[in-house]
């Protein structure tokens, strides 16, 4: 896209068209979550959130895969990178993620583990190759966006005879959790979801279809959109349309990147890689069939498998609520640790951990 096109998106006047038709529109309270942690950071950082009209209520959602990443599979992170022969290829965001002893893989590396942090997939394939005394793990986390890439990546570890690389899979999918979100038990008065702002790189893989069930079976408007300012404003006005009109519409608001098939190939690739499975949700639980273990045909490339890693109950962190803040059930900086015990310099949860969670830009962009 070119810059010039990219500048409408921030157009001061065509924000301000587009904002007062919200306002116009709305019949009432909309309280929308958005479920992707980009969107978080692109709505605080653009300003919006102090421009909406006090009828439009923001909740973030599930949507930030450090966030999600349970306590019991960060722990069995951390017991993996104590073991002998084993280096750890991981994202950087994880290195700061507390398990449920408050440990993290940045102060086991400190301790003398393997930890190495990795910028894709293939990284951590050369890593095994330039380590063939170690088995190198890539820890797989996020959702529907990096499964392709760590798919790819088993693919070309067997076609390559990379013998020693491994995946510890726990890769989530946002559908099922939504869903989870959606059947949950009532809310109270005022803390329900009326819609939607789906994820843009989610969307980019799995297409609209699977989010037809938010509207047809819990009569909940969706609108996947882009991160821009000008975005997210006309998403919104598209979801005031729907709660007027009184229907529950799912909309694709970002066709220049999003097919409403999604990407085929990259499905495909999934497909052949993973299987679903169960998977745990930090503060929300076990979703079934939110989760990807990797298929038969690369079981010898699959961590869990080789090291009969089990997940292990574990309790939470004390006085951490990141699980309700993730269900949208309680802002921020309504968690009695936020700005206290728990800040970025020295977070206790993962929502203050991550530059897309909620906690950390409520913390960023002082939010009261």
């Amino acid at each position: 896209m070119s810059l010039e096109i990219l500048d409408q998106f921030h157009d001061p006047a065509l924000c301000r068209s587009v904002l007062d038709r919200l306002c116009a529109t709305l019949t009432g309270p909309l309280r929308f979550m958005e479920v992707c942690g980009t969107h978080t950071v692109a709505i605080f950082r653009s300003g919006l959130r102090s421009l909406l009209p006090k009828e439009i209520v923001h909740l973030s959602g599930p949507g930030c895969p450090v966030c999600v990443t349970h306590e019991a599979e960060i722990n069995a992170f951390l017991d993996l990178a104590e073991k002998p022969g084993v280096i750890i290829a991981t994202f950087g965001d994880l290195m700061r993620v507390p398990g449920s002893r408050g440990r993290t893989l940045k102060a086991a590396q400190a301790d003398g583990a393997r930890v190495s942090v990795v910028y894709s997939p293939p990284d951590a394939i050369k890593l095994a190759a330039e380590n063939p005394d170690a088995k190198v793990v890539f820890l797989g986390v996020g959702f529907e966006t990096t499964a392709p890439g760590v798919a790819a990546s088993l693919m070309m570890a067997k076609a390559q005879g990379v013998s020693n690389y491994r995946v510890l899979s726990f890769h989530k999918l946002v559908p099922p959790a939504l869903e989870a979100l959606l059947a949950d038990a009532d809310p109270a008065p005022g803390q329900g979801i009326d819609a939607f702002i789906m994820p843009g790189h989610v969307s980019a893989i799995i297409g609209v279809e699977p989010y037809r069930v938010v509207g047809e079976r819990y009569g909940k408007a969706a609108a996947v959109a882009g991160f821009e300012p000008l975005d997210i404003l006309q998403a919104l006005l598209f979801l005031a349309e729907c709660q007027r009109d009184g229907t529950p519409k799912v909309a694709n608001l970002y066709r220049r990147v999003v097919r409403d098939e999604g990407n085929a190939k990259a499905r495909a690739v999934m497909a052949q890689a993973f299987t679903s499975a169960d998977a745990l949700w930090r503060g929300i639980g076990l979703i079934p069939g939110s989760g990807l273990e990797i298929a038969p045909e690369f079981a010898a490339f699959d961590a869990k498998r080789d090291f009969a890693i089990e997940i292990k109950d574990c309790p939470p962190l004390p006085g951490c609520k990141c699980g309700e803040v993730l269900k949208g059930r309680l802002a921020p900086n309504l968690c009695p640790l936020f700005g206290k015990a728990c800040t970025p310099a020295k977070p206790v949860g993962p929502c203050m951990v991550s530059t897309e969670g909620s906690c950390a830009a409520y913390y960023k962009y002082q939010v009261d």
